[in-house]
């Protein structure tokens, strides 16, 4: 049965009265599963105000009782992983198995941040006089407002969620209205690990109206946002203009980096499979596809086997590799970036269409011989669909890989110490992989740089944007 929808406020599940709904469609089949009711403006300020209110002894709590609740979080999130799983696949369409594995490593982000808050230090600085006492301690910055994508709707929520809470502070979130299971089980979670009634609010609405209003309140004083370049730029004006403190993680178009003395086939192999995780539509996944020149034609024959090899099906069917996009705009966006490569020489080696009329699915897409300049190569695809040219040398490669005003993931794969150093300082990345994928841990801080965004999420790093530094001078 697809889970029960319904607004998060002050402590209460609410749903139904005079609130617009809205059909929540499985991307898989097309059929509605459910009606997401939209916040009023009375919900939203109702929220605000629980926010507002819950903070003043949220912020006060032994950060050893906050991260009791957060580990009982982690302890709930593993019991009921394969049920939330399973409603993620309905509504947002990726396989089961990843949908299952998302939920069950955000036990991890649980745990994590229920340890490092207890560990928010400040510090004692030697004064200048012998009766002079400094000290600098560190405050939660109070109500944070949130706002999350439908693409990992349960990781990109418990992520924000975990280290607001984590620093002390209280939290109203807007999910994703196009996969809102994951937030509503988000909420249930927490209510049910004994989380204080405001501490956390979970409210829909149409995305523009409810963000203007929240970041517009006087009582939000942080905003953290996931998704499009252009939405977070507008979101992160509106705050600035108010003053307020934001992350960003925003879009990216991560370049991979295949030099002639890598594992050409392995690597191959390694990113197809990576490049297809929830269909593409993943902010690090990879996206221009760089290859030297000597290494080319073997590394795109075994690259293209297996993109079409891919078997492509509803997300619940235990053979599917790869399912539906989200989306019908997805599809729609997918045959832009074709038409495109065709006016432009492209040449399309595999995939290259929609699959089926029923359900948003379109075959793993491989695109060579296309210009620099070309829509794919410029603009992040979000999908399945993939271009492979060649380069000449290190220089060439990182001309070309930092042409773009994006900096969220990158990818190298070279068995040369010397390349990989060289590669490595030369790309601008918040996050540089060499010859494997090993981002969005816990521990390990998940961020870009340039127009991919502002802050990080997780490791050590991940307070930084809920706590405001104070210094204590006293004789």
């Amino acid at each position: 049965m697809y889970q029960d929808l319904a607004l998060y406020i002050d402590g209460e599940f609410v749903k139904g009265g005079d609130r617009r709904e809205q059909d929540v469609i499985n991307p898989a089949t097309q059929e509605v599963l459910g009606k997401l009711p939209h916040a009023t403006t009375a919900d939203l300020d109702r929220a605000l105000a629980a926010a507002q209110r819950a903070f003043t002894t949220w912020k006060a709590t032994s950060p050893l009782e906050r991260s009791k609740i957060l580990r009982r979080v982690a302890e709930l999130t593993r019991e009921r992983a394969k049920d939330i799983g399973r409603n993620i696949t309905l509504d947002q369409g990726k396989p089961l198995a990843e949908a299952v594995a998302e939920v069950m490593v955000c036990a991890e982000h649980a745990e994590w941040h229920a340890e490092e808050g207890r560990r928010i230090y400040g510090r004692v600085i030697p004064p200048r006089q012998p009766n002079v006492r400094q000290i600098v301690v560190r405050e939660p910055i109070g109500v944070c407002a949130a706002f999350t994508p439908w693409n990992f709707p349960f990781n990109q929520a418990i992520r924000k969620i975990v280290a607001a809470l984590g620093a002390g502070c209280t939290l109203i979130l807007k999910g994703p209205e196009d996969s809102p299971s994951a937030v509503v089980a988000l909420a249930q979670l927490f209510h049910d690990a004994g989380l204080p009634p405001g501490v956390l609010n979970i409210v829909w609405g149409v995305p523009s109206e409810v963000s203007t209003y929240l970041i517009e309140s006087p009582i939000v004083r942080k905003i953290s946002f996931t998704g499009s370049v252009p939405v977070g730029k507008q979101l992160a004006a509106l705050a600035g203009a108010h003053m307020k403190r934001v992350t960003m993680e925003l879009g990216g178009h991560s370049p991979v980096l295949v030099f002639d003395d890598a594992d050409i086939e392995p690597a191959a192999e390694m990113l197809a499979r990576f490049k297809i995780r929830n269909a593409g539509q993943v902010c690090v996944s990879p996206t221009r596809f760089y290859v030297q020149e000597k290494a080319y034609d073997k590394f795109l024959a075994r690259f293209t086997e297996v993109m079409g090899s891919i078997k492509v099906g509803d997300g619940l069917q235990d053979s599917t590799q790869m399912g539906p996009l989200a989306h019908e705009r997805r599809i729609a966006s997918m045959e832009q970036f074709l038409d495109d490569a065709s006016h432009r020489g492209g040449k399309v080696v595999a995939g290259g269409g929609r699959i089926g009329d029923r359900g948003y699915f379109f075959a793993p897409t491989v695109i060579t011989d296309l210009p620099d300049d070309a829509k794919l190569m410029v603009d992040e695809p979000f999908g399945p669909v993939a271009p492979v040219v060649r380069f000449k040398d290190a220089e060439d490669a990182l001309r070309r890989a930092n042409s773009l005003p994006f900096g969220l993931a990158s990818y190298v794969f070279t068995n040369s110490l010397k390349t990989a150093t060289l590669v490595s300082n030369g790309l601008e990345a918040g996050m540089v992989n060499i010859n494997h994928f090993g981002m969005a841990l816990s521990e390990t801080p998940f961020g870009g740089i340039k127009d991919s965004g502002i802050g990080s999420e997780g490791g050590t790093e991940t307070f930084d944007g809920y706590l405001v530094t104070k210094f204590i001078t006293q004789v």
